[in-house]
């Protein structure tokens, strides 16, 4: 890496470790729910992947995204 470069962070912040692991676990559930067809679950189990959208934007915002002033220096 140059001397201009800096890095990026690669997403290391409670925001990004929060949103990905709600939407892990989201799309496992919908998996399991679409398995046992049960389309009410499957459903939710989307509108969990968006709560977990939703939460990242809410602890970036917040202060715990990259470089944000409550995270990892």
């Amino acid at each position: 890496m140059s001397e201009n470069q800096t890095d990026p962070g690669h997403g290391d912040s409670v925001a990004a470790w929060a949103t990905v692991s709600i939407i892990i676990v989201a799309f496992a559930l919908g998996t399991l729910f679409f398995w046992f067809d049960i389309p009410v679950l499957v459903f939710a189990s989307a509108g969990l992947a968006v709560v977990g959208l939703a939460v990242g934007l809410f602890l970036k915002r917040a202060g715990y995204g990259v470089g944000g002033s409550k995270s990892k220096h």
